[in-house]
């Protein structure tokens, strides 16, 4: 704009006498020039606001025939074997270690993640650990109703030694019990804690007991071999009982009878909701059963609850979820298992999601057999309902706050293969239903799309913190075959003749050279 000035700037200075008419008509074309420049730029502002989320879409459309696939692995691949010295566990160790893992079946599983790692930090036999009879669900399943104890005991024997229960000793001709002392550890206890506090007791005691045992070892440790541990535990020794594998892979091939299909762990629960503070969409008489149990449960916090879900802390509502699925063009033919226990507020909120996809299963309607109880909130369900969403198509979680089964998902899935995950911004998208709410519709499922194009479908990802090395193991759990950083190169095909071979040396038992341990 500046050169047309200058110009006839110049022009005017250059001719005398008739000059101002030619100054004139300069300025005029100038004038229009203006004005042209500012239509186009408002007309351009306009499609990108409005209409233009299509054409952002239109650049970078969401595929959904490739989500049905897993993400780019970016060249990595899981691997939690050791890569450097790694020795076993010595015939001798410092003393029995027993832990009570308390919550639900996933944060019980972090739970014995860290208990494994806890005893190989403190050169300790780990007892077999027990599984808390959960106060809410009314679950004593414990861990060898859940998980398969033989596996999980052979498969770790490179790493810890285990033992179902602490063996009785003979002194002086008597039959003697080890008592357990009694500790309580400090949340995310640093490893010192381990080796020195706790380490004491045992050699003192000769066996301690850790209770509760939840987020009782800091997540967050700079020892890449430790966490591959963690993962040798989570990934390749939990695993759960034959009749549940069965139970579960029974519900699979029923839902692939038709093709892909997609899980959901739909977390519109009452201890959810009233954990979040989200309180506004519901009638007087549900506002007052949540704050009932929000106040019987947790912590007092000073929350405004207005301002929850405008700040993304509220679990999607079931109809929330469908909007999105369709504004990521899934159509009213997908195949969706839900994994959730009872939804707050019953049918008035499933009906708008299930007139977007009526194609909606769960473990009950799915598998008619007695083999799951009716509180499908139980251990059982739990285990079953991890399964299904470990081995679907695409997982979305509605809530990866606080929630361990969605967090643990989201790493196992991400160990499996990087299978495809939509983790919807929460925040990011509470303006846009808002609106929509407010009757301002046009546009949403542009700007909604666009959202979604921001988040990550699965793919290898930086774990930034409050992310969880459970949602997320990369890069320690990963290698490349042809790595830029060394300590990405993965580690001998013989891995675990190389362990066999040290363990058989440390015992002395030809016995136990075998390589008959899942893949690390």
């Amino acid at each position: 704009m500046r050169r047309p000035v200058l110009y006839n700037r110049q022009h005017g200075k250059q001719v005398a006498g008739g000059g101002s008419v030619k100054a004139k008509i300069g300025k005029l074309l100038l004038v229009v020039v203006v004005l042209l420049i500012c239509t186009v730029s408002l007309l351009f502002t306009s499609s990108a606001t409005k209409g233009g989320a299509a054409g952002s879409a239109y650049r970078s459309e969401i595929n959904v025939e490739k989500l049905w696939r897993s993400a780019d692995s970016g060249g990595w691949k899981p691997s939690s074997a050791p890569r450097s010295d790694w020795p076993p566990p010595p015939s001798e160790t410092n003393g029995y270690l027993r832990v009570r893992c308390n919550g639900g079946l996933n944060q019980q599983r972090t739970a014995i993640c860290n208990a494994v790692l806890a005893a190989r930090i403190m050169n300790a036999t780990l007892v077999l650990p027990e599984l808390d009879a959960n106060s809410f669900w009314h679950d004593d399943s414990g861990f060898r109703g859940i998980y398969d104890v033989d596996h999980f005991i052979k498969s770790l024997r490179f790493d810890v030694k285990i033992v179902e229960k602490i063996p009785e000793i003979r002194k002086n001709g008597k039959t003697k019990k080890i008592k357990a002392v009694q500790l309580r550890p400090p949340r995310d206890a640093p490893i010192s804690w381990y080796t020195t506090e706790a380490l004491q007791q045992m050699k003192e005691h000769g066996a301690i007991y850790l209770t509760p045992f939840s987020h009782r070892l800091a997540e967050e440790i700079d020892n890449a071999e430790y966490q591959r541990l963690r993962c040798r535990v989570n990934y390749h020794a939990l695993i759960f009982k034959p009749n549940i594998m069965k139970l579960s892979q029974s519900i699979v091939d029923k839902l692939r009878t038709q093709g892909h299909f997609m899980s959901i762990h739909l977390r519109f629960e009452m201890d959810m909701l009233a954990f979040a503070g989200c309180f506004d969409i519901f009638n007087p008489k549900e506002q007052e059963i949540l704050k009932k149990y929000r106040k019987e449960n947790f912590a007092p916090k000073k929350l405004v609850y207005k301002e929850r879900r405008a700040i993304g802390k509220c679990p999607l509502t079931p109809e929330e979820v469908g909007l999105i699925l369709r504004a990521m063009e899934f159509n009213n033919s997908t195949r969706i298992y839900l994994a959730a226990g009872e939804l707050f507020g019953g049918e008035r909120f499933m009906k708008p999601f299930r007139a977007l996809f009526p194609h909606l299963e769960n473990h009950s309607s799915m598998e008619h057999s007695d083999e799951i109880p009716e509180n499908t909130q139980g251990l059982l369900g739990s285990a079953v309902d991890y399964m299904v969403c470990l081995l679907s198509d695409i997982f979305m979680p509605t809530y990866d706050g606080p929630s361990n089964f969605a967090n643990n998902l989201l790493g196992h899935r991400l160990y499996y293969g990087f299978r495809t995950t939509i983790r919807p911004d929460r925040k990011a998208l509470a303006p846009i239903f808002i609106d929509r709410e407010k009757g301002r519709k046009a546009g949403f499922e542009e700007a909604v799309r666009q959202v979604m194009l921001q988040t990550n479908l699965g793919g290898p990802h930086k774990r930034i913190p409050p992310e969880s090395f459970y949602t997320n193991s990369w890069p320690e759990c990963f290698c490349q075959t042809s790595p830029k950083n060394p300590a990405d190169k993965c580690p001998p095909d013989n891995v675990l003749e190389i362990l066999s071979s040290q363990l058989s040396q440390e015992n002395g038992d030809p016995e136990s050279n075998s390589t008959s341990v899942t893949d690390r």
